[in-house]
Order: C-alpha cells, then sequence, then structure tokens
C-alpha cells in the first residue's frame, strides 16, 4: 500500500469552497439584498436547526417579507447551491471507494463474495454452476422523475470534473489557480443558465438520456468489475472462466402504457442509434486493438484458428482483404482486426459481408485471445482483448435490449376489434372462451387477422397492431435479441397474456411450437392480480400454445412486480409484504410446473417504491426466488446518482454481484425457508391491519382534496419532468394519479407517508392479539426481509419534518386540516417509537455518513419549503410567481436527493 495520499481534500472543504463561489457570483451576477436575503434565510434556519434560536420565527419574517424578484433569486440560489453540494458529497462518495478499495475494507465488494464462497468451502464445479445461474439485468427506465435539465446536468458534470483533479491530482501552483478560474467560470454560467425546462422533453430526449449513460459510463466500467471478479476467483479457485453475468435493457423510447408520444417511429429511431453509437463504439476498439497487436507473423507460432477466420473474412470481403494484406504485411492479427472492422462497418448496411449478430464478432476476438494466449502474450490479450470481448458479450450490437410495454386494455380492445373484422364476438366471450379462443388460433398454421390492415380500427386498436407489426420488422432487421420483451401493465387475467402472444403470433414474431420472439411478462400489481398468481400462471402453464412459447424462450418465464402502485393501492407495510409472500407464490407455481423464474422487480428511486440500497433489496429476497437472473428498473435521478460516475457506477454493479452471487449460493446450498412460520403469521396480522388503515386513510372523505392543498401536486403536475402524462386520465383519484406524482408530492411537503404511514397501526395490531416487541426484534435480527423493510421505513420516517409538514397542512382547508393532519402525525409518532424499539438503536438512521447527509441539507432545504409553502398559499400566481414556484420544486428535489 502506498503512503501518498490519494485525495488532496475532504467534503468539508468542497462544501464550504463551492458554497463561497456560489455567493461571490451571486453578490457579482444578482443584487446585494439578494445575496442579503439569501444569507438571512440560510443563517436563520441553521440557527434553529442547531437550537440557538426557539422557533422558526427569524426564517418565516424573511420569506414572508421577500419581493417577487427576490423569491426569484432566493429560489435559484438554493437550488444551485444543492446542485453543487450534491457533487461535493459524490466526491465523498469516491473518496470512500478508493480508500477502502485501496486498504481492502470495502464492505459488499466482489472480493468479500469470493471470500465468502471460499470460507463456505463451495468447491469450483458449485462457483462454476453459480456463475453460470448469475444473470443481473438493469432496465432504464424514462419515468419523469429527473427534475434537472440536460444543459444543467452537463454543466455539472463539468464541475465534477474540475472537483475531481483538484482532488486526485498532483498539482502545481499555477494548475491548481486555472482550475479554480474555471471552477468559477463554470459556476457563473450554471448561475446564468435557465434552471427550467420551457417545454416538456420528448421521448427521444429520454432516450438520449439513457443512452448517455450507457455510452459514457457502463460500456467502460462493466469490464473493470468483470477484471476484479476474474482475479480474485484466481487466486480462490483454479480454472474458473466468468460466464456473461450482465446486461442492460432500456423502457426509454419503447414504453407505451399511457405515453401517446412513443411511437413506432421513436422506437425504431432509439434502435438504429443505439446500434449506431455501439458499433462507432466497437470501430473505435478496434482499430486502437490493431495499434497494439503488431506481432511479426515470422515470430508467431500462428493457429490454425486465424488462418481460417482470415479465409473466412477474405472470401466474404475480398477487396477489404487485399488491402489489408498490402497494409500489413506478415501482420496477421492486424490483417484480422481491419476485415472485422470492415464487417462491422457494414452491419446494417445495404453493402454485404457485415456481420450477422455479435456473437460472430464475438468468437473472433475469442479466436485471437487464445491465439495469444498459445503465442504467451497472456497479458496481452488479458489487457486488450479481453475488456472488448466482454463489452461485446455484453452491450451486443444493440447496446441495451429494448422492452415493450402497453396497458392490457389497449391489447384487449385491439383484438376484439380485430377479430370482429372476422365475424367473432370476442367481446362477448368470458374469460374461459377467450383463453380457448386465442389458442386455437395460436395455434392454427395460418392467422386469423391481418396486422398490416388497420382500416376501420380505432386509433386504439390501430397503434396496437402497427406496434405487433413493426416489432416483426424491427427484429429481422435489428436482431430478436435488440428487442425481445413484452411487458403488461395491469395484468389481472391469462387472457390478458394469451392476447400479447396472439397478437405476437399473428405478425409472425412467434411461430409455435419452435420459435418465440417475445418473452411475454404479466405485469402483477394490483391485490387482485398479486392473490390471483397460481390462477394466472398455472392457467397459462398448462395452456398448450403457452406452455410452447415458454419452452422456445429456454424454459424461462419473467413475471414483474409493482412497487409503485402496490404502494399507493395498499400502503408501504402492506404492500412490502404482499409482494414478499406473492414472490414465494410464484416461485412455487413456477416449481411444480418446472419453469425458471426471472423476477423483474418495478422498483422506483424512492423507499415507498422499492427503492433503497439494491444489495440489501437483493439479499432480502425470499431465497425460493434467487434463480441466478433478477432483472430490476432503474429510474430517473436514481440512474444519475448511481451511474453518472464511473467509480460510483462500478460501485454499484460490484454491490449488485455481490449480493447476487451470495444469494444464489445460499439458495442453491439450501432450498428450505429458513424464516419460522410464526414470524410469517405476525406479518399476515399486521399487513391486514395495515392495509385497512391505509385504505381507510385514503377512502376518508376529503382526503384528496387535502392532498391537493397540502402539497404541490398541482405544480408538480406541470413541470415538464417528462414525456408521458401525470395521470392516466382526467379524473382526480388517487388510483387514476400516477405512483410518481403521489411520492413526489409528499416528499416535497416533508410528510412521506408513502413510506411509513399504517407501519405503526400493523404492527400494534400484532402486539394487541398477543405479540411482544422481543419476537420483532428477534424477526430484525434475524430476517433480512423484516430488517430492509424497517430500515427504510427508518430512512423515510428520519426524512419526514412534521413540523415543516404542518405549514402545509395549514394550507388545506381548516376543517379538512383538523381532521386529517393530526392522524398522519399520530401514525408518525408512534411508528417512529416502534422502530426504536426493533431496533435497539437511538436514531433512525444507521448510516452515519446519511446523518452527516441529512444534518448538513436540513437547514438549506427548509428556506425552499416555506417559500414554496407561501407561494402555494396564494391563489393567482404572476408569470414570474409561477416560474419561482415550479423552480423551489426542483430545489426541495435537489435538497432530498429525491423526486418520485
Amino acid at each position: 500500500m502506498s503512503d501518498t495520499p490519494l485525495h488532496n481534500r475532504d467534503v468539508e472543504q468542497d462544501v464550504r469552497e463551492l458554497g463561497a463561489l456560489l455567493g461571490d457570483v451571486i453578490r457579482d451576477q444578482s443584487t446585494d439584498d439578494a445575496f442579503d436575503s439569501v444569507e438571512t434565510a440560510r443563517r436563520a434556519a441553521i440557527d434553529y436547526r442547531r437550537g440557538d434560536a426557539d422557533s422558526r420565527a427569524a426564517l418565516e419574517s424573511e420569506v414572508t417579507e421577500m419581493s417577487a424578484s427576490l423569491e426569484s433569486e432566493v429560489a435559484r440560489a438554493f437550488t444551485t447551491y444543492f446542485e453543487l453540494i450534491n457533487l461535493a458529497e459524490e466526491r465523498e462518495r469516491v473518496r470512500a471507494i478508493r480508500q477502502g478499495n485501496e486498504a481492502g475494507t470495502v464492505a459488499d465488494s466482489i472480493a468479500a463474495a469470493v471470500d465468502a464462497l471460499d470460507e463456505a468451502d463451495a468447491d469450483a464445479e458449485t462457483v462454476r454452476g453459480v456463475l453460470d445461474d448469475v444473470l443481473i439485468e438493469p432496465t432504464f427506465t424514462a419515468h419523469p422523475t429527473e427534475a434537472r435539465r440536460k444543459t444543467v446536468k452537463a454543466k455539472l458534470r463539468s464541475v465534477a470534473g474540475h472537483l475531481r483533479t483538484l482532488d486526485e491530482g498532483r498539482l502545481t501552483s499555477d494548475e491548481e489557480a486555472a482550475l479554480e478560474r474555471a471552477l468559477d467560470a463554470e459556476v457563473t454560467s450554471l448561475w446564468q443558465t435557465p434552471q427550467l425546462r420551457e417545454r416538456a422533453p420528448e421521448v427521444t430526449d429520454e432516450a438520449l438520456n439513457v443512452q448517455w449513460y450507457l455510452e459514457n459510463t457502463l460500456f467502460d466500467v462493466v469490464g473493470e468489475v468483470y477484471d476484479e471478479l476474474e482475479s480474485e476467483l484466481g487466486e480462490a479457485y483454479d480454472d474458473l472462466s466468468v460466464p456473461k453475468l450482465f446486461e442492460f435493457r432500456s423502457w426509454a423510447g419503447s414504453d407505451r402504457d399511457g405515453n401517446p408520444y412513443v411511437t413506432p417511429e421513436t422506437t425504431a429511431k432509439t434502435l438504429e442509434r443505439q446500434r449506431s453509437v455501439v458499433l462507432s463504439k466497437y470501430r473505435t476498439a478496434l482499430k486502437r486493438l490493431s495499434g497494439v497487436l503488431s506481432q511479426d507473423a515470422t515470430r508467431l507460432d500462428l493457429g490454425e484458428e486465424v488462418r481460417e477466420r482470415l479465409e473466412v473474412h477474405a472470401d466474404a470481403l475480398p477487396a477489404a482483404a487485399e488491402e489489408a494484406e498490402t497494409r500489413y504485411p506478415n501482420e496477421p492479427y492486424r490483417q484480422l482486426l481491419k476485415l472485422m472492422r470492415e464487417r462491422v462497418d457494414r452491419v446494417g448496411s445495404v453493402r454485404p459481408g457485415g456481420y450477422d449478430d455479435h456473437g460472430a464478432l464475438l468468437a473472433d476476438l475469442e479466436v485471437i485471445a487464445d491465439d495469444l494466449r498459445r503465442n504467451g502474450a497472456e497479458t496481452v490479450a488479458a489487457e486488450h482483448v479481453d475488456p472488448l470481448a466482454r463489452q461485446v458479450s455484453t452491450f451486443g450490437f444493440s447496446l441495451a435490449s429494448l422492452d415493450l410495454r402497453d396497458h392490457q386494455a389497449n391489447h384487449t380492445q385491439a383484438v376484439t376489434e380485430a377479430l370482429a373484422r372476422e365475424g367473432i364476438d370476442y367481446e362477448a366471450l368470458d374469460e374461459q372462451d377467450r383463453v380457448e379462443l386465442l389458442t386455437d388460433a395460436i395455434l392454427e398454421a395460418d392467422p386469423v387477422v391481418d396486422v398490416g390492415d388497420r382500416t376501420g380500427l380505432s386509433d386504439t386498436a390501430a397503434k396496437v397492431l402497427e406496434l405487433f407489426d413493426s416489432t416483426a420488422e424491427w427484429q429481422r432487421e435489428y436482431g430478436v435479441d435488440a428487442i425481445d420483451t413484452y411487458c403488461i401493465s395491469m395484468c389481472e387475467e391469462p387472457s390478458h397474456v394469451l392476447e400479447v402472444l396472439f397478437l405476437a403470433d399473428q405478425a409472425g414474431v412467434a411461430d409455435l411450437p419452435g420459435h418465440c420472439g417475445l418473452d411475454v411478462v404479466p405485469l402483477l400489481e394490483t391485490e387482485y392480480a398479486l392473490s390471483g398468481a397460481r390462477r394466472i400462471m398455472g392457467t397459462l402453464f398448462e395452456n398448450e400454445a403457452y406452455a410452447a412459447a415458454v419452452e422456445a424462450r429456454n424454459g424461462t418465464q419473467e413475471i414483474m412486480l409493482g412497487y409503485s402502485d402496490s404502494n399507493k393501492e395498499n400502503g408501504y407495510l402492506a404492500a412490502q409484504w404482499s409482494l414478499h409472500r406473492n414472490q414465494k407464490r410464484l416461485a412455487a407455481i413456477c416449481e411444480d410446473y418446472d419453469i425458471d423464474l426471472r423476477l423483474f422487480h418495478g422498483r422506483g428511486g424512492s423507499i415507498s417504491r422499492g427503492g433503497g440500497p439494491m444489495n440489501d433489496a437483493l439479499l432480502a429476497l425470499p431465497q425460493e426466488t434467487v434463480t441466478g437472473q433478477v432483472k430490476f428498473t432503474e429510474q430517473g435521478e436514481a440512474i444519475a446518482e448511481k451511474y453518472a460516475n464511473p467509480d460510483i457506477a462500478e460501485r454499484n454493479l460490484e454491490q449488485m454481484l455481490n449480493a447476487q452471487l451470495r444469494a444464489r449460493y445460499r439458495a442453491v446450498e439450501s432450498d428450505e425457508d429458513p424464516v419460522p412460520e410464526a414470524w410469517h403469521e405476525a406479518m399476515e396480522t399486521a399487513a391486514d391491519a395495515a392495509r385497512a388503515e391505509y385504505r381507510d386513510l385514503l377512502e376518508t372523505e376529503g382526503f384528496v382534496s387535502y392532498f391537493e392543498q397540502a402539497t404541490p401536486i398541482t405544480v408538480i403536475e406541470d413541470l415538464n419532468l417528462g414525456s408521458r402524462p401525470a395521470s392516466r386520465s382526467e379524473e382526480r383519484s388517487v388510483e387514476d394519479l400516477r405512483a410518481i406524482p403521489w411520492v413526489f408530492s409528499w416528499t416535497q411537503a416533508r410528510c412521506i407517508i408513502p413510506g411509513w404511514y399504517s407501519l405503526a397501526t400493523g404492527l400494534e395490531a400484532y402486539l394487541a392479539e398477543g405479540g411482544d416487541i422481543e419476537m420483532l426484534r428477534e424477526m430484525y435480527n434475524g430476517w433480512p426481509f423484516f430488517r430492509t423493510m424497517i430500515d427504510n421505513a427508518g430512512m423515510s420516517l428520519a426524512r419526514t419534518d412534521l413540523e415543516i409538514a404542518a405549514g402545509y397542512a395549514d394550507l388545506a382547508d381548516e376543517e379538512l386540516r383538523d381532521r386529517i393532519f393530526p392522524r398522519l402525525t399520530d401514525e408518525h409518532d408512534r411508528a417512529r417509537d416502534l422502530v426504536l424499539q426493533i431496533t435497539g438503536d437511538d436514531g433512525l438512521l444507521h448510516r452515519e455518513w446519511l446523518e452527516e447527509n441529512l444534518a448538513r441539507r436540513n437547514p438549506y432545504v427548509d428556506p425552499l419549503n416555506y417559500l414554496q409553502m407561501k407561494l402555494l398559499g396564494r391563489d393567482d400566481h404572476t408569470e414570474m410567481e409561477a416560474r419561482t414556484l415550479r423552480l423551489t420544486v426542483k430545489g426541495i428535489a435537489a435538497g432530498m436527493k429525491n423526486t418520485g
């Protein structure tokens, strides 16, 4: 270990200097009054939080007396402050990672996972089986929770780059001064840049956003994770090769559920753009590799496989082969690489000779790597060829495979109308008859309907048929792997799944038995669907047509679980238990039918929507569901937080891999559920009572009105966060509202009820029926699911500030406030007390850095909350006030580091 310090700075210095720099910029770019107002509000908030003031009267007074122009400047100042401080905290995370790696003390690392396997006496064959089972599929969505403009994000990444150089570089005084000037210029430019979008982002913008992280971060760091795993395994086990462990997927540009702006044209553009990006990356890498592999043929024992590849490529591309031989005489690797580049260039081109698929490119790279090793150049193969092979294996020719998604009602309508043209009254059939009809139609040799003929159909039906028709074209053009999953929102019946398979069959995407180009994925998100899982999946697995489709997809059934809507429907505790219990049920159903299960976890960024530390979540899954394959959504601001910085992105991937390797080994070694039945019974009792209390709150007369009056939901709906509407229809109800704005609104108002409401009622119901707190402590210490649920609730409770929430409650009608807000505070206080009793801790947060984070942020969020409340209290807003109000939403989101 080197004695040279890895870093030149710490988080306190970064925060202090960035804050001072912003203050200087405000002085220069705004007015003395604006600077003084920001400072007064800041100091008043800090004084109260530190206990140096008895109330927030000074803060309230300062905010109350602000003019409209001062309100705007103050909102901008605190919003910009949080954007900069977030970068300082990101840098601190990188420091912790690098220092931990250097000292060998990083928890949840790949080294720790391999050590755990070794200490458990796992033999090489068992570890090989675990590796073969594991496939981790992060799936990036375009859900509208990213509050920052792309331009703002670009400037912030520039600031982050300057901070890194100052922190990690060995700089002269002049170099450091130049960097500080560049930092000053970037912060000035950031201050002068509009924070608010003038238009909603288009679907293309969202797809480009996802593509950025894949192209600029993940494409490179995934190889580092593989390298580390291979190195650690090599020390503990002999002759263990590492298979493909990661696959990245995306919904951006292909998720149609509730988004009328996702069209076949946007999906086609996304597919083409992603292919173009990844092929360009390969061309660059192959060119760079050509500069390395300049070995002289006279000094090589060239293998027959290399000669064969040269001959094959020369037959396909004779002119290019002649040019390669002329340019690189006696340099066979360079000749082969030149031909490989030419074949990559021709993928998707009208010119013949391009690679048919990425497997062929991968095979060529493996031939080169093997030949290098045979010639004693192991380090050259490991350093230069293997990383590219890993990238090709992971990203293919599509960069990220696209998932299609739409609402089941749209499929039903399309099938109904298409069959009506053939004289079949599908709408009049009951569920059993629908299943029989669809099965017979799928198994017929000839199509029953023409998906290419959309005359006379409604707009909805025509769009659905066009989508399936287009999917067949996309798979021919880009390969089946580029777009091979179809997710059905609000799936509640077997016929909802068979309708999608029927349409795929009619379009030629499926040709059973033998070929099915789609994984048809039911999204189970309502209590009716989850409790009816055996009815739905059992019917499908026993169905001749669907069984053939599953067999054609390697005997694997993917099932998606909707965390967001489940929480919104049932409340935190009941939703968590329902999802956990039903995962076990789905595993049992699949085992009964000898089907391999792949669970797709529809997680959001917030705790209530399934968020929280990913490694904890993976280890808390029911043991019988850990098949090795796991898929989960990555959404909104969580994508930027996890994947914008390469060091943090690599850390996230290694934590996922650590958890999945350990969990899969545990499942392989023991297929028995180690959780006592009494613990299950305790959760059943608690969940029933929690759900009843939560539903009673939502169904309380006037609750929706209270929600509208005591949160900024009406502002959030107009924020231009994403291309998708905030509600599914024009109706105003909790059920109709999308889960993201629901959580976003409560988070802004500092009353995060989606993360804890009815937890206390549920646990108290268990205690009232003869349970005891000691068993809850045992559950916490011995059951990862329960521990994760309690810890995550603790985070939501800690982030809730009832004093500020009371100010938002005062915006509601007095009668509504007096009926509803005390109910929320009472549940919060009881939940807090119970969490502390169960954990045995003095505080709600178990991570010191998180406590420091909240302590650093809270005083700066408070002025934005008071300013937002002031503006929400007005019936009418000038254009400037409306913009300021929207800016407070963005500022609080940056300060809370969370939207929906």
